[in-house]
């Protein structure tokens, strides 16, 4: 059995702009809910495809969030550092060293990871 992690509020700063801006933060949730039930995946797998993709397009907020999110739909901290191990030969070695550390830095925090 797969023990779930329960997640966080979001960050302050999204709190922030869905209360200043109701509606986008409400589409937002629509998207990300329509694309959830597109397919046959499971939340775990979405989760990890989710991250490879933040890794990739090199956006570290959704890289940190999407650690947060892949351990509360049931991921492991060796699962989470595969999907970077996999960036490599796409993105090269000094973009995978950093996701690696952003990854490694939110598991530390989530009481994931090794020291």
């Amino acid at each position: 059995m797969v023990r779930r992690r329960r997640l966080k509020k979001a960050p302050p700063a999204y709190q922030l702009f869905v209360k200043r801006f109701p509606g986008l933060g409400r589409a937002w949730e629509q998207l990300g809910d329509a694309g959830a039930a597109a397919g046959p995946l499971d939340a775990r797998t979405q989760r990890l495809i989710k991250l490879a993709l933040a890794i990739g397009s090199r956006q570290e907020g959704a890289v940190h969030s999407g650690v947060r999110k892949a351990l509360a739909a049931g991921a492991t901290a060796a699962e989470l550092e595969q999907v970077v191990a996999l960036a490599a030969s796409l993105i090269g070695l000094p973009a995978t060293v950093a996701a690696f550390c952003q990854v490694r830095e939110e598991l530390l925090k989530e009481g994931a990871g090794k020291p």
